[in-house]
């Protein structure tokens, strides 16, 4: 995910010709994807019973094209920040191994001094929250994969700012941007407890490439649990909400999208590390009053799984 939110209007107007059937999204008449993990392997899984640090790091993310940070909050770092951590495991029931990893966001409400952070002296900038991945600024990648079906289990809050994500990236685009590929398996507005977006970018010159859609639910995803997941292959990546493959409006097929970049990612031996992100959106107007209850608010994550 970048600065650039022009991209993120959701899909819409073919949206009336999908239909709802067994809890999952296709047109009238086709015919569902075998499961995603069927014939597959679970080779990672991080249950988030406790933080481990040796696979996490947190804190804006990993780039040399820009600073990090994109909407209206400041990630923190894994020891947070001005007083406030936003990164917890918690008890839950809901979750199945009864812990969940816990992001939240609060409104600190005064100048902030995070390195580096563009919204410090502006008021409705000044939230703290947070965004974790396996990958840091000098390019490191803590755990990564080049192919393999990506999975997390998530709660989303309902709230009139909030935009967490579930998000793969590859590896060189730490270093090397021109290289991107990024895989936005689920970006959630607070606000649309039925809607959400998905989206392929490949940033940079030459061959800059996006892809991207609408995808209603038939259930609220700010009142349970979630599984959220892409299926990337030796050519494409495949977006699935509840293993079950979502449609891109402009086709009306399964969201099957090609990576242009997939012989660069195997001439380097490139992988693709996992973002996870609560993040504020900055391209609507600011709320004219929010309650106290919208001051902190939080997601939950489950787990996160590589099938391959």
């Amino acid at each position: 995910m970048t600065t650039s939110l022009s991209r993120r209007a959701f899909a819409a107007g073919s949206l009336a010709s999908l239909a709802f059937i067994d809890g999952s999204v296709h047109r009238s008449g086709a015919q569902p994807s075998p499961d995603p993990i069927a014939g597959r392997t679970l080779i990672f899984e991080d249950k988030f019973t406790t933080l481990d640090w040796s696979t996490w790091n947190a804190g804006p993310k990993p780039t040399t094209s820009d600073p990090g940070f994109y909407g209206r909050s400041a990630f923190a770092r894994s020891e947070g920040e001005e007083g406030f951590n936003p990164y917890a495991i918690v008890d839950d029931p809901r979750a199945n191994d009864g812990k969940a990893l816990q992001i939240s966001a609060k409104y600190i409400g005064r100048t902030m001094s995070v390195p580096h952070y563009y919204g410090n002296n502006l008021a409705e900038f000044q939230w703290i929250s947070g965004n974790m991945q396996t990958a840091r600024l000098n390019g490191a990648i803590l755990q990564g994969w080049r192919r393999g079906y990506f999975e997390t289990r998530m709660l989303f809050p309902r709230h009139p700012l909030t935009w967490p994500a579930f998000w793969m990236m590859n590896g060189r685009s730490i270093l090397f941007p021109q290289t991107s590929i990024e895989i936005d398996v689920v970006e959630h507005k607070g606000w649309e407890p039925t809607l959400y977006g998905a989206y392929l970018h490949e940033w940079g010159q030459p061959g800059e490439h996006h892809e991207g859609t609408g995808v209603p639910t038939p259930t609220d995803m700010t009142e349970g649990y979630r599984r959220y997941g892409v299926l990337v292959t030796d050519t494409e990546c495949t977006i699935y909400f509840e293993r079950q493959p979502i449609i891109d409006t402009k086709t009306g097929m399964p969201a099957v999208w090609k990576i242009t970049r997939s012989a660069e990612l195997n001439v380097y031996r490139d992988v693709f590390w996992p973002v996870i992100t609560l993040a504020l959106r900055s391209d609507i107007p600011y709320p004219p009053q929010l309650s106290p209850e919208e001051l902190l608010t939080h997601m939950r994550v489950d787990y996160f799984r590589v099938y391959a």
